[in-house]
């Protein structure tokens, strides 16, 4: 049995996905004439209250966008030390829109306004100007966990009343609406913009959706363009991740307990010294031996895992691994950690 637990990202388009993908409206999204392409932009913004939305081909370029629209050159992005921003869209923040970063030191990827505020540049020539803070959600880096309303609450609070925008890079806010069962439109109402990703956990092959005003949105199609990001037909791929937001939400809470079930095994392993708490579908563990040679043991008993530095082991679910995969797993991990 193969189990591919890299990434959600290497989900396939259902069957029925790709039969609404392929039959899908299509026209030229550049001249905003892709009626698929529109209609998963307004039920996207819909979701979360805002005024519209903007079809990118990923959530590095509706993050890279997000910066750019609340940012000027030598201003600084306020962000946890762990965050997808600064750990893994190759100093975009820098390249495309010539800002610095403020790292804090979170818990578990988490932040709180009591930080922000410490991390907060004060108005001297010398500093760049803080202007935006980045919040992920779920935390990759913390394993999946996940911030509720009310720790979003005073952050929200804190940046309106320091007149910094605040951005969501929710890549997989909807694994933590299925684990703490609140409304995206509660979550919108705290948020100048929302990054939400189509290709991980909810199926869609490629795409990720920008969400807030219209003159923010406006401004965002300028610049998905400069960087490359104007498509045409692009209702073929729109339709995916439609169907995979309209299908696909509810059934993220089957992934959490299969990383659940899977960390519960690890757990009692010997070579596992430590594992970060499982809140929805990533299971970060720390190993005694180098993290390759573990990913490169349980690649031989069918089973890929991503290794995230040379201690930790990431294993992801997510739409295409059933129930009898983690039985699978779960009995031949301790085979692998026993080095038999």
């Amino acid at each position: 049995m193969y189990v591919n637990l890299l990434s959600d990202t290497v989900t396939m388009p259902t069957e029925a996905m790709k039969s609404v993908m392929m039959n899908a409206e299509l026209g030229d999204d550049v001249f905003e004439q892709d009626p698929s392409v529109n209609a998963l932009q307004e039920y996207g913004a819909g979701l979360f209250g805002m005024e519209g939305g903007l079809f990118c081909p990923s959530g590095t370029m509706t993050n890279q966008v997000a910066i750019q629209l609340h940012t000027g050159r030598t201003d600084a992005v306020i962000c946890e030390e762990g965050s997808h921003i600064y750990q893994y869209e190759t100093g975009g923040y820098a390249y495309n829109a010539g800002v610095a970063i403020t790292p804090i030191r979170g818990t578990n990827g988490k932040i709180t306004a009591d930080q922000i505020d410490r991390h907060t540049h004060p108005q001297n020539d010398w500093y760049p100007r803080s202007s935006l803070v980045v919040i992920e959600n779920t935390c990759n880096k913390g394993g999946g966990s996940y911030y509720t309303l009310s720790e979003i609450e005073p952050i929200a609070s804190y940046c309106r009343e320091h007149n910094l925008a605040l951005h969501l890079d929710g890549a997989r806010i909807f694994n933590a609406l299925a684990a703490t069962r609140e409304d995206p439109l509660a979550w919108g109402r705290h948020f100048d913009t929302i990054s939400i990703c189509l290709s991980k956990g909810l199926g869609a092959p490629v795409g990720s959706l920008l969400l807030g005003s219209k003159k923010h949105m406006q401004e965002a199609r300028r610049l998905r363009k400069v960087m490359g990001g104007g498509m045409r037909q692009a209702g073929i791929l729109a339709a995916g991740g439609l169907y995979a937001l309209q299908h696909h939400r509810d059934r993220l809470v089957e992934d959490h307990v299969h990383a659940a079930k899977l960390a519960d095994v690890l757990s009692g392993l010997p070579g596992v010294r430590a594992i970060r708490p499982v809140a929805t579908n990533i299971v970060i563990v720390e190993v005694d031996d180098p993290a390759n040679e573990v990913v490169q043991r349980l690649a031989k008993k069918g089973i890929a895992a991503a290794a995230m530095a040379n201690d930790l082991v990431r294993f992801v679910t997510h739409l295409d691994v059933t129930s009898e995969m983690i039985d699978y797993c779960c009995d031949v991990l301790p085979a692998v950690f026993n080095r038999a």
